[in-house]
């Protein structure tokens, strides 16, 4: 099975190369623990390499991204304004919707919990697609449409020959009962705790599924770092 590098190599060594090629992977984990850094890390490499790269951005802005990967010394600029990496707000669109109810008293429209709608924006030729939160699509949706909706989604960017990485955060994880991870054909964890013995935070990152590779048994210690992003502490 061809893979393609996650841009952490010594993730890539726990994978057998990488993400598999073409699939869909559900990354999930508490506020702070690293899901959005993991998909610079991914975009970056992939840019690196030649590839057409898309982030559908539901909870920050173009620019607070570009900064963020900068800052982690992952520089998407240059690969953004070539073209050979596109940015879709989504985010921005939510925020006017929300005022324009706020000001005007109309009902929120579908698009709040209309999942299915990211395949009319995920258009033309893409080799990854970073997803990053469907999280924000889930308060108000019934589990069973999240659950046929998500399903379509991913089946249509899989058959699209997508390398998808679908973050949420664990707070809508929860309230979805998990269901997400059925339908993809990776999930890793990533969690920020705080060690009651130091009293600092710690993060780890967990594969707990992969389909047709041998995932680790134990979960990976890791740190991160400016200029360098995420950091695998070796043991």
């Amino acid at each position: 099975m061809e893979r393609i590098s996650t841009g952490l190599p010594k993730l890539d060594s726990k994978l057998e190369g990488g993400y598999p090629k073409g699939k869909g992977i559900l990354i999930s984990g508490n506020t702070g623990s690293g899901k959005t850094i993991l998909g610079l890390h991914l975009l970056y490499q992939a840019c690196k390499s030649g590839k057409n790269c898309m982030f559908i951005a539901t909870e920050e802005t173009t620019e607070d991204i570009l900064l963020q990967a900068e800052s982690l010394g992952l520089d998407l600029r240059p690969f953004y304004d070539d073209g050979n990496l596109v940015i879709q707000r989504v985010y921005e669109e939510r925020v006017y919707e929300a005022i324009s109810n706020v000001e005007w008293g109309t009902e929120s429209s579908k698009m709040s919990t209309n999942i299915i709608q990211l395949k009319d924006i995920i258009v033309g030729k893409n080799d990854i697609v970073v997803i990053d939160n469907i999280g924000v699509f889930t308060p108000t949706i019934l589990l069973d449409e999240f659950r046929s909706q998500f399903d379509a989604l991913n089946h249509m960017l899989s058959k699209r020959n997508y390398t998808t990485i679908f973050i949420i955060d664990e707070t809508s994880n929860k309230r979805t009962e998990y269901i997400a991870a059925y339908s993809v054909y990776g999930v890793i964890k990533v969690s920020k705790k705080e060690n009651p013995y130091t009293n600092k935070h710690e993060r780890t990152l967990e594969v707990v599924k992969m389909r047709n590779t041998q995932i680790p048994e134990e979960p990976m210690k890791f740190k991160i770092q400016p200029n360098k992003g995420i950091d695998f502490i070796s043991g």
